[in-house]
């Protein structure tokens, strides 16, 4: 049962196996969410630094630290996965991959709390060259970090030591990079 509709937001309503009210948040209008982890040169990666404003409101950090994403199928309807992959690479870091590799289709950020999961992709990208200039997405993004491969995780700690949240996907997304 919806109990609450936005355009891009329901509260919705459903019964637990023991017959408990379950109030979770879903997107009625996005077919799936898309994490992209670019890895320039397999050297580099691309961190987004963003204010949102939920983690204001509660107190818990003015920023966090995230990878490129987006909906697919919000604004450009039948898009498919691989189509926004490319797209929200392109609008929120103005950079083109030379591959995408799709790593899990199915990660849940808080399966209690809301509906979505996300695909992670990897995007391998050979030369850090911005071919289109990136968005802020609403004010959202304030800043894009460069950080070596190498260093990623002490500079992890850096942030959240400095008071920055982390977010799940990101985290998620530098686990398949094991493999790479």
């Amino acid at each position: 049962m919806i109990l609450y509709n936005t355009k891009y937001l329901q509260l919705k309503s459903t019964k637990s196996k023991s017959g408990k009210d379950w109030v979770y948040a879903h997107r009625p209008n996005a077919k799936d969410v898309v994490v992209i982890l670019p890895l320039i040169n397999n050297e580099k990666i691309l961190f987004l630094k963003e204010e949102r404003p939920p983690l204001q409101a509660e107190g818990i950090s003015k920023y966090s630290i995230a990878l490129p994403a987006g909906l697919v199928g919000d604004v450009r309807i039948g898009e498919s996965v691989k189509e926004a992959i490319s797209s929200e690479l392109l609008e929120e870091a103005g950079l083109k991959a030379d591959k995408i590799e799709i790593k899990t289709r199915k990660t849940a950020s808080s399966p209690g709390c809301v509906s979505e999961v996300v695909t992670i992709a990897i995007a391998y990208i050979s030369d850090y060259n911005i071919v289109s200039k990136p968005v802020s997405d609403d004010g959202v993004i304030v800043d894009r970090i460069l950080v070596d491969r190498k260093n990623v995780y002490n500079w992890l700690r850096e942030q959240e030591e400095n008071g920055i949240a982390l977010t799940a996907s990101t985290l998620a997304a530098l686990f398949y990079l094991s493999e790479v």
